[in-house]
């Protein structure tokens, strides 16, 4: 039986502002980020500081509990995006994962098999072995190149180990798509003292979509990733050059869809009873200009559903997390997913 299609195509009614509406017919593919909150293979692996995720480590993370945390993350991932497109997004970037291991499991669980995924990963040096990750569906996205970028940060003499920058690029739909996912330096210290350390990260970003949108201007490049800023921050602002709004968003430049919905009090995650939007997925230019672009931006949104949100107590409306300080509690991540939505012109000449 032939496999169904990824992509719906789907028949809008667009208004044109200088004439009556006309029917278009237009794909649409998601691309979505989730921040897996701790996806750790049970065994010991040299050279990271992983012992609290083992069966007696300080989270008693026996093979019992990655089994079910495999489980409920991919029950959750199963159904991102499939209101709208049953086969869930073409392009999914994650953090938290420990090694391909678990990234193998997870794309092999009974609720993500039948996908067929695939998923570019590279080891980083990051102190605690986790890192980014690209899953794919191989049937309309195409690997053309991928390596990590090093975020290089120094301490006076000390190198400090962090996450890499995981650098995609492929064919969307035959259409060109430079795909960064990104799991910017923590705030443990506090945000204006590890501010620094995502500046070197953001930096690492910019400095090679520079290159992109100095050879094409019209270049379509997605940046997404758990920043650990928000929309408002200097790092995204000013660093990355992103705007929240695609009429101010200049050829070469970077539209952040998410600065409305942060301002509007609407975040992915919750800390001490303030929201933030750490995770953002971020689009060049490329893709705003009607003129120039095939795959062009069309909404986005906070995967909030209410199985992902706790329902009660202390915590209630909280993203239900794994675990309770250290007590498993069966939950998801302490992250909502972040999706953008792409639509594609296929009407018939």
């Amino acid at each position: 039986m032939q496999r169904k299609q990824t992509f719906l195509i789907l028949t809008l009614l667009l208004v044109n502002c200088l004439s009556c509406a006309q029917k278009k017919q237009y794909k649409l593919s998601a691309v979505a980020f989730y921040n897996l909150e701790n996806l750790f293979y049970p065994t010991h692996e040299p050279y990271k500081y992983d012992e609290d995720f083992m069966p007696h480590g300080a989270y008693h993370y026996t093979e019992r509990i990655y089994h079910k945390k495999l489980h409920n993350m991919a029950l959750a991932i199963a159904k991102i995006a499939t209101d709208k497109i049953p086969e869930g997004p073409t392009l999914l970037g994650v953090a938290e994962v420990e090694n391909s291991q678990v990234l193998k499991d997870l794309v092999n669980q009974p609720e993500l098999k039948s996908r067929n995924w695939q998923f570019i990963h590279f080891e980083s040096p990051d102190a605690r072995g986790i890192d980014v990750a690209l899953l794919y569906n191989p049937e309309y996205f195409k690997i053309i190149n991928a390596k990590a970028l090093p975020v290089n940060i120094t301490d006076g003499n000390r190198k400090l180990r962090t996450r890499d920058v995981l650098y995609v690029s492929g064919k969307l739909d035959g259409d060109t798509v430079y795909v960064f996912v990104n799991h910017w330096p923590s705030r443990r210290e506090g945000p204006a003292a590890s501010n620094w350390k995502r500046e070197k990260a953001a930096l690492t970003c910019k400095k090679m979509i520079d290159q992109l949108v100095r050879i094409n201007p019209e270049a379509r490049i997605i940046l997404m990733g758990d920043l650990n800023d928000n929309p408002t921050s200097q790092t995204v602002v000013k660093t990355l050059g992103a705007t929240g709004t695609p009429k101010a968003t200049g050829t070469g430049g970077l539209y952040n869809p998410w600065l409305d919905y942060y301002k509007k009090g609407i975040g992915s995650s919750c800390y001490r009873g303030n929201w933030d939007l750490f995770d953002q997925i971020i689009l060049s230019y490329g893709f705003l200009n009607a003129k120039t672009a095939d795959w062009q931006y069309y909404r986005s949104e906070v995967f909030n559903k209410p199985f992902l949100t706790t329902q009660f107590g202390k915590y209630k409306g909280y993203p239900h997390r794994s675990f309770s300080g250290t007590r498993w509690i069966d939950g998801f991540s302490d992250h909502f997913p972040t999706i953008i939505y792409l639509i594609k012109n296929v009407t018939p000449e």
